[in-house]
C-alpha cells in the first residue's frame, strides 16, 4: 500500500500477513492491531506520550533480572494478569490467582508437616487441607509448591538476608490428598515501587498494598495445574488488592487455637507447641485435564 492513512493503517498493516501465518497468531495480532490502532486514535496519542509509555518499557525491562520481573508486576497492576486468570480458571475447580513476579522455581522438597519459619519471629499458624477432584475425591502424588513473604513483607528475592529459599518448599500429597505445614503468618505488603510500575501508581493515586496471602502452585498427572493464593478474610486490604488477585474462594479465615490444641503427631513442630496459634484450612480442587 503506498497511500497509508489513518483510516487504511490497520487493514493494511493485516494485509501483510503471509498465507501461512499460524490462524491463532492470526486471531490475536488482528485484535491486537485494530484495539491499538483505535486506542491511539480514539486518545489522539501525542509524540510525547508514546514516548512515554515506551520509556515505561524500556526502564521495565532494565530493572527486570531473574528475581524480578517488572513486566510481570506492570501486567498484574493492569489487571491483565488476573483477566487472563479468570478467562483461563476452571469454573468446577478452585480459582486461580496471579503469581507475581517473586517465584523461584525449583523450591526444595520436604516432608509433610515440615515447619517453614526456620528462625523467624511471628504468629506461628498451622495450614492444612486436601487435594482433590470435583467429585471430591482425594488426589495423591499431587505437589504444592508453597511461598510466601518474611514477617517484613519481603520475598527471599527481594531480601538479601534471607536464604535463597526461604519460605519457600515444595510437598508432594499422600494416597489421602492431604497436606499440612506451618509457617508464620504471612503480613501485608506493598509491591516494589521503586520502578516504572510505581511510578505508574503514583500518577494514577493509587495505593501499592498487597493483602497478606500464601501462594500455591498445584500440580498431578491428570489434572489441570493451578496457580493460585489464599487470602485471611480479616486483612485490611482485601477490597482493595492493587494486582486484582482476591476471589470469594480464595478467602480462609485463621482460626485461634490453644496450645494444647496443636496436633501430636505429624508435624515438625509436634509436642514442642507451647503457645496458642492459628489454622488454616484451605482444600483445592483441581479439574481434569481438557
Amino acid at each position: 500500500m503506498r497511500n497509508v492513512t489513518q483510516d487504511n493503517l490497520t487493514d493494511t498493516f493485516l494485509g501483510y500477513f503471509g498465507d501461512d501465518t499460524n490462524p491463532r497468531l492470526r486471531e490475536i495480532m488482528e485484535s491486537l492491531a485494530r484495539h491499538l490502532h483505535d486506542f491511539a486514535r480514539e486518545t489522539k496519542l501525542t509524540h510525547a506520550e508514546w514516548n512515554q509509555g515506551l520509556d515505561i518499557l524500556r526502564e521495565a525491562g532494565r530493572i527486570t533480572t531473574p528475581q524480578r520481573d517488572e513486566f510481570v508486576l506492570l501486567s498484574d497492576v493492569l489487571g491483565l494478569s488476573s483477566l487472563v486468570d479468570m478467562i483461563n480458571s476452571s469454573e468446577a475447580g478452585t480459582n486461580s490467582s496471579v503469581l507475581g513476579p517473586f517465584h523461584i522455581s525449583n523450591a526444595p522438597a520436604f516432608p509433610m508437616g515440615t515447619d517453614l519459619r526456620g528462625d523467624y519471629e511471628g504468629e506461628l499458624i498451622l495450614v492444612q487441607g486436601k487435594v482433590c477432584d470435583t467429585d471430591g475425591n482425594p488426589i495423591g502424588g499431587a505437589t504444592l509448591d508453597i511461598w510466601q513473604t518474611a514477617p517484613n513483607g519481603l520475598y527471599s528475592s527481594q531480601d538479601p538476608e534471607q536464604d535463597e529459599y526461604s519460605f519457600h518448599a515444595l510437598f508432594t500429597t499422600e494416597a489421602n490428598g492431604l497436606y499440612r505445614f506451618t509457617t508464620v503468618r504471612p503480613v501485608s505488603y506493598t509491591v516494589p515501587t521503586d520502578g516504572p510500575v510505581g511510578k505508574l501508581l503514583n500518577a494514577t493515586g493509587r495505593h501499592p498494598w498487597r493483602p497478606s496471602h500464601l501462594h500455591y502452585i498445584v500440580k498431578a498427572e491428570g489434572f489441570q495445574p493451578l496457580v493460585t493464593e489464599v487470602f485471611p478474610d480479616d486483612d485490611p486490604y482485601l477490597d482493595q488488592d492493587t494486582v486484582f488477585g482476591v476471589r470469594d474462594d480464595l478467602v480462609m479465615t485463621y482460626k485461634p487455637q490453644k496450645a494444647a490444641d496443636f496436633p501430636s503427631e505429624g508435624l515438625a513442630l509436634s509436642g514442642k507447641v507451647d503457645a496458642d496459634f492459628s489454622r488454616v484450612d484451605f482444600d483445592i480442587i483441581l479439574s481434569s485435564e481438557k
